[in-house]
């Protein structure tokens, strides 16, 4: 998936989460997302947490 729809995924608006990026649709903070990435957790496990209504959206938490 090119880099620029990845980023479509992505929103910020400073009424939510004071502005901080998150997935659009959601109100999953990138922040959080990316934490979780780094401290091992798996995609499948992020995404058994914090269940996506679409699975396009499921390609914004690739794990290299």
């Amino acid at each position: 998936m090119p880099e620029e729809e990845l980023l479509q995924r992505i929103t910020a608006n400073p009424e939510i989460f004071g502005g901080k990026p998150i997935i659009r649709g959601m109100r999953i903070s990138v922040e959080l997302i990316l934490s979780f990435m780094a401290q091992g957790e798996s995609r499948e496990d992020i995404l058994a947490d914090y269940p996506v209504r679409s699975p396009r959206y499921t390609m914004s938490l690739r794990v290299p």
